[in-house]
């Protein structure tokens, strides 16, 4: 018995609709949920789980983490992007004054640091990602992912085009 999973072609993946949406609690609990759900989602429409899973498990790690509010949860949506062949990951919390730095790249952390490369990783394996703020007091931090086509993706472009892109509501 195999357990392979092929990736439908291109032709397949742009007529796939994906939108789910779960709010999930600020705990590292909440967190590995919202991965779980996101691989079960797509692994159930036989599309590939692991990049996209990756970046969930990061976005909800930090709302976790940096977006916590007592009593409230967050949000995770994933869905397909308006774009073929993309998925986009929204993780959205209540601590807008708590948001990554969009100026300027995350700068790796210390050789001994134990945390600091989620969003090195979130960067690196998205497309694009950023954060939109709205409304008071939210916040969403988003990532789009290709997913791939039959062939491996090269990750040929460049960081700075997948910098994130910021805007307030």
């Amino acid at each position: 018995m195999t357990n392979e999973t092929t990736t439908p072609p291109l032709s397949q993946l742009a007529a796939i609709r994906l939108d789910f949406t779960a709010l999930l609690s600020p705990t590292r609990r909440g967190a590995r949920l919202a991965r779980l759900l996101t691989v079960a989602e797509l692994g159930s429409r036989g599309l590939p789980t692991e990049s996209v899973a990756q970046v969930v498990g990061e976005l909800a790690a930090n709302a976790a983490l940096h977006g916590r509010v007592p009593g409230r949860s967050f949000r995770l949506r994933v869905r397909t992007a308006d774009a073929p062949g993309l998925v986009r990951v929204e993780v959205s919390d209540t601590r807008s004054e708590r948001a990554p730095d969009a100026a300027s790249p995350p700068q790796p952390p210390a050789a001994e640091a134990e945390s600091g490369r989620g969003l090195l990783l979130v960067a690196a394996l998205s497309e694009r990602w950023g954060v939109t703020y709205g409304p008071s007091p939210c916040k969403t931090a988003w990532a789009e992912i290709a997913l791939p086509a039959g062939t491996a993706r090269t990750g040929s472009r460049s960081a700075a085009t997948r910098w994130p892109a910021t805007s307030r509501a």
